[in-house]
């Protein structure tokens, strides 16, 4: 039966790679889908990830209806199969629903791929609905690394150089906007997101002549612990 899959998580996780994947994956076996897309890091109509590869793809606006772009591709005599949809945080409730109904009333399989929440650590509307509605939600086996090398559950946004935790919530880093700020992205652990310590605050505290090497805000790795009975 069709689903609608939800994969979800932190920036730097692998959704985009996870997505072209898929999507050669299904056309390896000749199987007929949609690619799309939005916001991506590499312009408009481009689905790419950090590892260099990418490939065309639909550009997302919020006035895209999915609906009737597949019932127009079944007019006109193609048969899809499956929607490949990345940056999915980006988009409108009322677009996921027109997801879901691709799904129940036309059996098409939509993965989607996005993240969960934003610098604010608030749901995405687009996120939300699909956890809503998906019917499984799926965290890629790739874990994004915090600065300590914990697991990085926080994304933080970084505007020259400070992180902040107001504004508007889509400002796409590293590409061409309004603000002539640089604006940036980088994932956290909930310890260091909370306290607003980003790699670059880190290694700053870490060069001032006040600090003491036991003084820096380090995370306790993850690792066995001692025996109780032989431990000294």
């Amino acid at each position: 039966m069709a689903e609608l899959v939800f994969f979800s998580g932190t920036m730097d996780c692998g959704k985009s790679t996870l997505a072209l994947q898929l999507n050669h994956n299904h056309r390896a076996r000749g199987r007929r889908g949609l690619v799309f897309t939005k916001f991506d890091r590499a312009g408009a109509a481009v689905l790419s990830s950090r590892l260099g590869l990418s490939q065309e793809a639909i550009e997302v606006d919020d006035g895209l209806d999915f609906w009737e772009i597949v019932v127009e591709q079944a007019t006109g005599g193609r048969v899809i199969d499956y929607l490949i949809c990345d940056e999915a945080q980006f988009y409108t409730p009322t677009q996921v629903e027109q997801l879901a109904r691709l799904v129940d009333e036309m059996s098409i399989d939509v993965f989607t791929f996005g993240i969960t929440a934003d610098f604010r650590a608030q749901l995405f509307p687009g996120s939300r609905r699909l956890i809503e509605l998906a019917d499984r939600t799926q965290v890629p086996q790739v874990e994004a690394l915090c600065w300590c090398g914990k697991r990085a559950t926080h994304n933080a946004r970084v505007v020259d150089g400070n992180m902040v935790v107001e504004g508007e919530q889509v400002v796409v880093g590293d590409t061409a906007h309004d603000s002539p700020a640089v604006v940036e992205y980088e994932v956290l652990c909930r310890r260091h997101y909370m306290r607003r310590m980003t790699s670059h605050a880190a290694r700053a505290q870490s060069l001032s002549a006040e600090v003491l090497p036991f003084d820096l805000d380090l995370c306790p790795l993850p690792g066995p612990r001692p025996d109780r009975h032989t431990a000294q």
